[in-house]
């Protein structure tokens, strides 16, 4: 039969390899001379302070997340302590708007045997012979023998029965009543807790509401201003547009010979608008510029030719440039594999070195001094 590996059996061999595997990095630790640390591990003591450092931040974040849910789930539990007051002061409010208005001390059935005013509304003992309230006990007027008793005894247990059921009227609708009333508040309460989360979002949906419409606000602002810059910007360049152009065209500045004529007469001319220059000058000024300007251009010509001398011989010194960099690369590419090779040969010869140095110092150590080194070192 074949043994089936359970989960746990599989994660204790996995737990039992781990630390079998940290034991041998341990050691290798411990006896490397160039790592090891005498009776410190940095390195696993760096590892346990990056992790009561990372534990100490996760603690910090979760503390926080439940202050905050703490001061929430207060928030929340006064509100409903409030709510649950105000509620009460509203019952018991109209519980007593309800006693003074319908349940008055007059409307009473045995309100006349307390009646602090009964005295003051009582009629005298007698007031005639023929007064239906004189009684045999008062000795006011003697009529004879109760021949009514039997009708007065029904009337008087009828009267018992009908103030009976009555009463247990009022029991029942009372406790209907009452029965209503918790209803009523349940639901008025249900009601007040769905209102609240409803205000709730609705607040929230508000909120984000307002800050979408604030953004498009300024939005809408910012392109508004920056329209109305552009508009401003635009007009004064047409206007300033319209002024040069009216400068340039009006008299002052296109030094119309006209302006100068004067009224009396075309061979006299007005000296403040007089501008001096006839037709030869003007010829002779405009064929003096078209010289200026043929010159200009030969002189940019030259400039031109120069500057494409300059560039090949930039261009040219780049070329020289790029060869020798290009050179001197390849010379360092021969030197860095010259190098790795004699790194690489002294590392092999390193290597055997150290290989021979451990061999003899372990076929020299005994075996019982091995194990006490072990043991001392472990501890």
């Amino acid at each position: 039969m074949y043994k089936l590996d359970l989960p746990k059996d599989l994660a204790m061999a996995a737990t039992l390899e781990l630390r079998r595997n940290r034991e041998i990095e341990r050691q290798n630790r411990i006896f490397n001379s160039k790592v090891r640390i005498i009776g410190v591990d940095k390195e696993a003591l760096d590892y346990q302070v990056k992790e009561r450092k990372i534990k100490e931040e996760t603690d910090a974040h979760v503390h926080e997340a439940y202050a905050k849910d703490l001061i929430r789930n207060e928030k929340i539990a006064c509100l409903l302590d409030e709510r649950q007051k105000n509620d009460s002061r509203t019952l018991n409010k109209a519980v007593e708007e309800f006693r003074q208005c319908f349940q008055k001390p007059e409307s009473r059935r045995e309100f006349h045997l307390n009646d602090p005013r009964m005295l003051k509304k009582d009629l005298p003992a007698r007031i005639s012979d023929h007064d239906p309230r004189l009684s045999v006990s008062g000795v006011q007027k003697l009529v004879g023998e109760d021949l009514n008793q039997q009708e007065r005894h029904r009337m008087q247990q009828e009267q018992l029965r009908e103030w009976s059921l009555q009463q247990q009227e009022e029991l029942h609708r009372a406790q209907e009543e009452h029965t209503c009333a918790e209803e009523l508040y349940n639901k008025r309460r249900v009601e007040l807790d769905n209102r609240a989360v409803e205000l709730q979002k609705i607040e929230e949906e508000t909120r984000r509401a307002v800050t979408v419409a604030t953004k498009d606000f300024n939005l809408a602002k910012a392109a508004e201003t920056r329209e109305k810059q552009k508009l401003e910007k635009q007009q004064e360049e047409e206007d300033n547009l319209v002024e040069i152009s009216n400068l340039i065209q009006g008299d002052l500045l296109s030094e119309n010979p006209d302006q100068a004529v004067s009224v009396f007469g075309p061979h006299r001319v007005v000296p403040d608008r007089w501008k001096g220059m006839r037709p030869e000058q003007l010829k002779e000024i405009t064929h003096f510029q078209l010289q200026q300007v043929q010159e200009n251009m030969r002189s940019k010509e030259r400039e031109q030719l120069c500057d494409l001398e300059w560039k090949q011989q930039r261009v040219d010194s780049a070329r020289k440039a790029l060869l020798l960099e290009r050179q001197q690369a390849r010379l360092e590419r021969e030197l860095r594999r010259a190098l790795d090779n004699t790194n690489k040969q002294l590392s092999e010869a390193h290597r055997a070195q150290k290989q021979y140095l451990e061999k003899e110092v372990f076929t020299n150590i005994p075996e019982d001094g091995y194990f006490a080194q072990f043991n001392t070192t472990s501890r």
